[in-house]
């Protein structure tokens, strides 16, 4: 079995505001915002969604097969992939471009600003799923617009059951577009301020979702998700973290979760215990890209967080 991962592949420039956003922007003087953070703290981490969510697949035990498009300043990621034993076989090289760069901006509170130069991730749709062998199931996570279409088109076209991953990208698509792709997908998956966005847009509730997808997943920070399914509603609860250092990142993690969780055939409880524990572990790291587990350790992280184990 293997995941085709469509999605970005980026730097993360990271940096950590020792305050709140809120105390610097005035509500009622938006239409002149004019800010400035001092950010002491910065951090150049290798992420895009592909990447994130095949680094997280590949700590669970699966051989994750990511589709990207990277740029000519692609050498130093090129050299850490090879390290984590990381497939390239499908990661396109734009030499004239740049890869994509997200500058993100972390307050103490947790809230983030982003700014996000696609570079190379405009050409995701020169990748084509056909190109991708022995694929058993599959995700649309954020990517070039025109990549992001074409390869939910694909996907469903070859039969491969996939998840529909809007995130940042949602904004790009309008109604038509976006109830296209969840009648192509087999699962959607949307936090919940995305889900709102998602509902707006489609004009579609949780009932017209349930009679088209297999699981609308609704995920909530630190209350935890809810998958919703065509048979029943699921209650997930959130898994604790020793430790809170950085959210970013934790989506793709939760999302490695449910491809895993989908691949090992479990039941929709475990499938979204396993993605929440995933954002767990994250959390507790800065990077995308920087936690370490062994399958031991989380199958031990399991019990401890959720009262049983976790059965192969």
């Amino acid at each position: 079995m293997s995941a085709l991962i469509c999605g970005s592949i980026a730097y993360d420039n990271i940096m950590v505001f020792e305050d709140s956003f809120k105390n610097h922007i005035l509500p009622d003087q938006i239409h002149i915002l004019n800010v400035s953070f001092l950010v002491p703290e910065l951090r150049r981490e290798f992420g895009g969604c592909a990447i994130n969510i095949a680094y997280n697949l590949k700590l669970l035990g699966q051989d994750p097969l990511p589709m990207a498009t990277a740029g000519k300043d692609f050498a130093p990621y090129r050299d850490w992939l090879d390290k984590q034993g990381i497939r390239q076989d499908h990661i396109r090289l734009i030499d004239d471009v740049y890869t994509a760069q997200a500058f993100i901006t972390t307050d103490v509170d947790g809230n983030q600003i982003t700014a996000f130069h696609p570079g190379a991730m405009n050409e995701s749709h020169l990748n084509r799923v056909s190109d991708a062998q022995d694929v058993t199931i599959g995700i649309i996570s954020p990517d070039g617009r025109d990549g992001m279409l074409e390869h939910a088109t694909q996907l469903a076209a070859a039969e491969i059951p996939f998840i529909f991953d809007p995130g940042q990208g949602l904004p790009m698509f309008g109604g038509e577009e976006l109830r296209q792709f969840v009648e192509q997908a087999a699962w959607v998956t949307v936090n919940d301020y995305e889900w709102q966005l998602l509902k707006e847009r489609t004009g579609w509730d949780v009932d017209d979702l349930k009679r088209r997808v297999k699981g609308l997943i609704v995920t909530r920070g630190a209350k935890g998700s809810i998958i919703y399914t065509p048979e029943m509603d699921f209650d997930i609860p959130a898994a604790t973290p020793a430790t809170v250092s950085d959210p970013t990142g934790c989506g793709d993690a939760y999302r490695a979760g449910l491809l895993f969780g989908f691949m090992a055939g479990y039941d929709w409880p475990t499938v979204g215990r396993v993605a929440s524990l995933m954002g767990a572990i994250k959390i507790e790291c800065h990077g995308t890209q920087n936690h370490r587990f062994t399958r031991e350790e989380f199958q031990e992280k399991f019990e401890a967080s959720f009262g049983e184990p976790l059965t192969e």
